[in-house]
């Protein structure tokens, strides 16, 4: 999930560089949703993941 962010990133800061700005914007949400969302599922795995039971 942190991959497709990172890739949605790159794609916004190349068109950005190009002069697509309506690209640069729809890219630049679907990143920083798909953060927020891995974000999200990490803080679960945290508190879900594996525990030691003594």
């Amino acid at each position: 999930m942190l991959k497709w962010s990172v890739i949605f990133l790159i794609v916004a800061i190349i068109a950005g560089i190009f002069g697509f700005f309506n690209i640069v914007a729809a890219a630049a949400s679907i990143a920083k949703v798909l953060f927020f969302i891995f974000l999200v599922l990490f803080v679960i795995s945290l508190f879900t993941g594996r525990s030691r039971s003594l």
